[in-house]
């Protein structure tokens, strides 16, 4: 597996974590711990892929702001080539609230990603050229619907997209024809096809152009599915330190075993490897992750 390159296009936001140290009671202050970390879908799955060897160009849009200026220098310590990022003068960093349970399992999150829309398809035919010579691209659903449409009718290199959320997933819609590989969690594929099961969602957006599917189940495993061929893994069993990131780290895992030649199969079972060693981590991103514990 030599090296590859994978370009990101996607969101960079300042993570803000609030974690009780009880069973949470409503409507109340609760004692427990608030954390901040760099974040947001994009930038995360451009961390794990790192950790996996590959090389990364990231694409996002930054603010001037102090979060920016945190983002910007951790991205580039972890190896990221930043150059096709856009600094925005003024603008406002995107950043992600959400608090957990005594656990670690997320209750709520709030995202502001507005500044994402700043990735335009005006700025990326800039640099259209340089994308297209990747082994992959990835995308997530913080880009605009017509950042998205413009990025599936002129990306030639392999495409690789995470749906975000259920709210922002039909963004993704005008690309799915065009993608290699595409990680849905259950909602966000039943949202996506009308499908009342995530085996029928999968095999529906087979049907709709997608050459491999993930369905990421949660504690119940994965679905994967490309043309003749459809299975269901159980997860990796481990202790569940905090489950966020770990979809992530799925795709992640996924962009990588698709780029080297992997099997689906063999991309299913490295996703729940990764998302299992993720879950086993305090933090969004397990720094042990690397190629030798999830081929």
């Amino acid at each position: 597996m030599g090296n590859k390159t994978v370009v990101v296009i996607g969101a960079v936001n300042m993570d803000i974590c609030g974690r009780p140290d009880k069973p949470p009671r409503m409507n109340d202050s609760n004692p427990g711990t608030v954390s901040f970390s760099p974040g947001g879908v994009g930038r995360n799955i451009a961390h794990n892929l790192r950790l996996l060897g590959v090389d990364v160009k990231f694409v996002a849009a930054i603010g001037s702001d102090v979060y920016g200026k945190s983002i910007y220098e951790s991205c580039v310590s972890l190896g990221m080539d930043m150059h096709l990022s856009r600094t925005m003068s003024g603008g406002r960093t995107s950043s992600y609230l959400y608090v957990t349970d005594e656990n670690g399992d997320m209750l709520l999150g709030v995202n502001d990603t507005d500044i994402s829309a700043s990735i335009t398809p005006e700025y990326l035919s800039r640099h259209l050229k340089e994308i297209n010579a990747a082994d992959a691209v990835v995308i997530d659903a913080n880009l605009t619907h017509d950042t998205v449409a413009w990025i599936a009718y002129n990306v030639t290199a392999p495409l690789y997209a995470d749906p975000v959320s259920v709210a922002k997933s039909e963004r993704l819609r005008p690309a799915l024809s065009k993608l290699t590989a595409f990680k849905p969690n259950e909602y966000e594929a039943k949202s996506l096809t009308g499908e009342s099961t995530s085996l029928f969602a999968a095999e529906q957006l087979l049907k709709l152009g997608v050459k491999k599917v993930f369905v990421s189940l949660g504690s119940d495993g994965i679905v994967a599915a490309s043309d003749g061929e459809i299975i269901k893994l159980p997860r990796e069993k481990c202790e569940v330190v905090n489950a966020t990131g770990c979809g992530d780290a799925a795709t992640a895992a996924i962009i990588w075993a698709g780029v080297n030649g992997l099997s689906v199969a063999e991309s299913a079972a490295a996703a729940m490897k990764a998302a299992a060693m993720c879950a086993q981590c305090a933090e969004t991103i397990n720094p042990e992750l690397c190629p030798e514990l999830i081929s």
